[in-house]
């Protein structure tokens, strides 16, 4: 019923569709709302896709935005055909990365040029296989341009030339706010795994597996201060490796930082199983809890005068003229 609901939806917005310079997949996330509202601002002619427009409003009025209902778990003929008569040159994903393949082929299939703010370990390597592909098309495909993976790549790319060789990487983020309250993270469905699974670090040259609570490296960061550090799951351990493994490299640690009264809730939420992904029956239909839980969380409001803040940071030990050499950079 949703399906046949969600086609009639699309097939009247391909009716009047006009002609857009990007298309946002997941638009109404967290970092899709940035984004989408970055380009709008900037003049582009943007088409707004996602499952709701849920808090999207201002957004969707915006005199150079239209939106569109999509449903990622069926990226078919219906969403090409919709995503190819937007005549967009780029589709942006800003959806959860679990459907980071299926887009990055769509993108692929249509033509258009590609990022998404990262992805898990073997969908990674997957996404890199496609790299001819996109050349032979003359379009590009990147994957990972989020925070970090991101801006902590630019970060790298930087620092590398100050180094004949180098042996370890530190990386991660730390931020806090401005009151003591919970609100949303960046993504519910990254932080389910962040949290619970082990995180695959390079150690000595060779992968190895750390709990999150393992870590005992202590950090004070320069714009939050000192603030507890987990190891985390993160792609930096491969897409790292694959920058610099010819540079040396033998160890990469990936760490984060949250504030006590963020990191309390969600080891509370984790704890109770609202972040599992396996599925329940409740009356009558399949969920899953961490479906549930990131719906019931977007809908709470920010406290009026809400603020946070970031730290991006990267630490890389390694040599110059045969001497050892350590610089570590800072993006807020």
């Amino acid at each position: 019923m949703w399906a046949n609901f969600l086609a009639g939806k699309l097939n009247a917005h391909e009716q009047n569709m006009k002609k857009y310079d990007f298309v946002v997949i997941g638009a109404n996330g967290i970092q899709g709302k940035i984004v989408s509202r970055y380009l709008l601002e900037s003049d582009f002619d943007v088409l707004l896709c996602a499952n709701d427009d849920y808090g999207i409003e201002d957004l969707v009025e915006h005199p150079k935005a239209d939106f569109a209902p999509i449903d990622l778990r069926k990226v078919d003929r219906v969403m090409k055909r919709m995503v190819k008569k937007s005549g967009a040159g780029v589709l942006v994903n800003c959806a959860v990365d679990d459907f980071n393949m299926a887009v990055t082929k769509m993108a692929l299939d249509l033509g258009m040029n590609y990022v998404d703010l990262g992805s898990e370990e073997p969908m990674f390597y997957e996404q890199l296989k496609l790299d001819k592909d996109f050349k032979d098309k003359d379009i590009i495909g990147i994957t990972g341009i989020g925070s970090t993976p991101g801006i902590t790549n630019i970060m790298l790319r930087y620092i590398k030339p100050q180094f004949d060789t180098i042996e370890t990487v530190h990386v991660g983020f730390a931020w806090d706010s401005n009151q003591p309250v919970f609100v949303t993270p960046f993504s519910i469905d990254a932080i389910a795994y962040e949290f619970s699974e082990p995180a695959k670090m390079l150690e000595n040259g060779e992968y190895v597996l750390r709990q999150p609570h393992e870590c005992d490296i202590g950090y004070y960061y320069k714009t939050i201060g000192k603030q507890r550090t987990q190891y985390t799951k993160h792609i930096e351990h491969h897409s790292f490796y694959e920058y610099l493994k010819n540079d040396g490299i033998k160890n990469i640690i990936v760490l984060s930082s949250f504030p006590t009264h963020s990191y309390v809730a969600l080891k509370a939420l984790i704890g109770l199983g609202f972040m599992s992904k396996e599925t329940i029956a409740l009356d009558g239909h399949n969920i899953r809890p961490l479906d549930f839980t990131i719906e019931v969380l977007r809908r709470i409001p920010v406290p009026e005068g809400y603020t946070e803040k970031e730290n991006l940071f990267l630490k890389v030990f390694g040599a110059k003229d045969g001497r050892p050499k350590t610089v570590e950079m800072d993006a807020t």
